[in-house]
């Protein structure tokens, strides 16, 4: 796997672990088994963003609810 895509996929956020695996797939030829690992990844990090999404909505119930249900 060459620097810049590991680079990509640290900054991207994947893990030291994801990213070993990545590598060893790539190294191997698997483009197959590489593309599945990657999307598994992706799954990861949207469910991630769902969380904090979620997260964000109910600090904005409260900041609504102590604004008396207005905008602020």
């Amino acid at each position: 796997m060459n620097e810049s895509l590991t680079e990509l996929l640290t900054g991207i956020g994947l893990s030291q672990d994801e990213i070993a695996v990545a590598r060893r797939l790539e190294e191997a030829g698997q483009t197959d088994a590489l593309q599945k690992h990657l999307r598994v990844c992706r799954c990861g990090l949207m469910d991630e963003m769902h969380r904090t999404q979620k997260k964000v909505d109910h600090l904005d119930y409260l900041i609504r609810h102590m604004n008396g249900g207005t905008a602020s």
